[in-house]
């Protein structure tokens, strides 16, 4: 794959481009384009949350708690159901 110049280091750019290749399968590009941004779409918001739950998980003992969502909506930040998160979907695909 090529090196990005926007001098962004986004970290997940092989883990993206893997997850979305073993999904395109025989999947014409006119749809696959959707796969892939939504995939991007999900990492990025999945960051996000991953970041602030191990902040939160690391603050339990002073009340917070890792899976109400208000104490992510509160921040701007997007909750992300068990089901939906990146180490869930990444775990299913590796099943497949």
């Amino acid at each position: 794959m090529a090196k990005s110049n926007s001098g962004a280091n986004i970290k997940f750019e092989r883990e993206l481009w893997q997850a979305t290749d073993a999904l395109r399968s025989n999947m014409d590009a006119g749809e696959y384009k959707h796969v892939v941004l939504g995939l991007i779409f999900l990492k990025y918001i999945a960051a996000a949350f991953e970041e602030y739950y191990t902040k939160l998980t690391n603050d339990q003992s002073t009340g917070a708690d890792p899976e109400d969502p208000d104490e992510y909506v509160v921040l701007n930040i997007f909750w992300v159901l068990k089901e939906a998160r990146w180490v869930s979907l990444k775990r299913n695909l590796d099943q497949g």
